[in-house]
């Protein structure tokens, strides 16, 4: 009997430790969350309503359950994303349910790569933004921060990836893995890398921060193409101070407040 009952004890004991093991994200666990798809669709409607975006553009999260996922939407304009439209990928851009239909983005490499590179990273958001892709082909000319609210931008000029450089003649999007590796690269620790005559890609450690970023770097943009209308030299912000502003302006009553603004202003999608 006392047999019987320690492998019985066992056999509970197993089945408890199954059980604790199953809490939390399986592999094959492919629930969305609603709140994260919700952001998801939120951040591509305020992208292309605020003008950052067009037709093209996309933008992710990372799974908060499993960082070698994230949430994207299938390949569409990004004003007209819905929570039907999202999708959750592994890192190498492969739909983790092998029921779902990609229908993904020609570039989401972009987005896996990065997540590979930058543990720091939760958020991806690529743009066409058309004040920023001139500072992308004027080597003289770099992007550098001259608003506080884009104090998150290097001082010394944000990076270039030039896909030419190691591809050669391409299209010029960022459709596998070696370019989207490349990429990553060149974004190195920097907040925001320009694509040269392409666009940006931008990151950051939430959804509210990457979409404030890629808004703030296309308005940075216009304002340092007025300054230089008005001659050079041009005082961009100082290492130092940019380092303490950014601190100040990423804090999340900044953030929070421009997130909610920005959502606010969206027109009501139609049923």
């Amino acid at each position: 009997m006392k047999t019987i009952s320690r492998a019985f004890v066992a056999i509970c004991l197993t089945g408890i430790a199954l059980a604790g093991a199953s809490v939390g994200t399986r592999a094959d666990d492919v629930t969305l969350d609603p709140n994260i798809v919700r952001d998801v669709v939120i951040a591509n409607r305020i992208l292309a309503n605020e003008g950052v975006v067009d037709a093209f553009g996309h933008v992710s999260i990372r799974d908060p359950r499993d960082p070698n996922r994230y949430y994207q939407t299938r390949s569409i304009a990004p004003f007209l994303a819905t929570e039907k439209d999202v999708i959750l990928l592994d890192l190498d851009g492969k739909p983790v349910d092998s029921k779902v239909k990609c229908g993904c983005y020609l570039e989401r490499f972009i987005h896996g790569e990065i997540y590979k590179l930058r543990s720091d990273v939760n958020a991806v958001i690529h743009t066409h933004s058309a004040t920023v892709v001139p500072f992308s082909v004027v080597p003289k000319s770099p992007l550098k921060p001259i608003l506080h609210s884009a104090a998150f931008l290097p001082p010394e000029g944000t990076p270039v990836f030039d896909s030419h450089v190691g591809f050669g003649a391409t299209n010029m999007l960022i459709q596998n893995q070696a370019m989207g590796k490349a990429l990553a690269q060149a974004l190195g620790k920097s907040s925001v890398v320009l694509i040269r005559g392409h666009g940006d890609a931008v990151v950051g450690a939430t959804i509210q921060t990457a979409v404030w970023r890629a808004y703030y770097t296309e308005v940075d943009a216009r304002m340092m193409i007025a300054a230089k209308t008005l001659g050079e030299p041009i005082v961009t912000l100082y290492a130092d101070e940019a380092a303490i502003t950014n601190e100040e302006m990423q804090s999340s009553v900044s953030i929070t407040r421009a997130w909610d603004l920005w959502r606010l202003r969206l027109p009501k999608q139609a049923d």
